[in-house]
C-alpha cells in the first residue's frame, strides 16, 4: 500500500501519455498559438508523459522522473490557461472544466513533488 499512489500517478501519466497519440486533435485545440509545430509538440508532450511515468515507476529512478513530471506540468500549464480562455470566449458549457484543470496542475505538481524525495 506505500507505494500504491506513486503507481497510481504513473498510471494516470501514461494514460494521459497515450491519449496525445490517440487523439492529437483534443490537444491541438488548446495549444497556445504561439507555438511553432503544434502537432509535433502533443506528440512529444505525450511522449514525455508516458517516459517520465515508467521513470517514475521504478524505484531507482523515481526521483527523477517525479522532477521531470514537474517540468513537464509546468511546461503545459500554458495550454491550461489557453483551455480556460477558449472556453470562456466560446462560452463553453465545459469552462468549468478548463478552469478546475488551473488549480489541478499546482495539487498534480505538489503530487510529484512527495516522489522527489523517494
Amino acid at each position: 500500500m506505500k507505494f500504491f499512489f506513486v503507481y497510481l500517478m504513473s498510471a494516470f501519466f501514461i494514460f494521459a501519455g497515450i491519449v496525445h497519440f490517440l487523439k492529437p486533435g483534443v490537444f491541438l485545440e488548446i495549444m497556445p498559438k504561439f507555438l511553432p509545430y503544434p502537432l509535433q509538440l502533443v506528440y512529444i508532450s505525450g511522449a514525455c508523459e508516458i517516459l517520465f511515468a515508467v521513470l517514475l515507476a521504478i524505484p531507482s529512478t523515481r526521483h527523477i522522473g517525479a522532477w521531470l513530471i514537474i517540468l513537464l506540468l509546468i511546461a503545459v500549464f500554458p495550454a491550461n490557461i489557453q483551455m480556460a480562455l477558449t472556453f470562456y470566449k466560446e462560452k463553453n458549457p465545459y469552462l468549468w472544466v478548463a478552469l478546475l484543470r488551473l488549480p489541478l496542475q499546482f495539487a498534480l505538481i505538489w503530487w510529484a513533488w512527495l516522489y522527489t524525495k523517494i
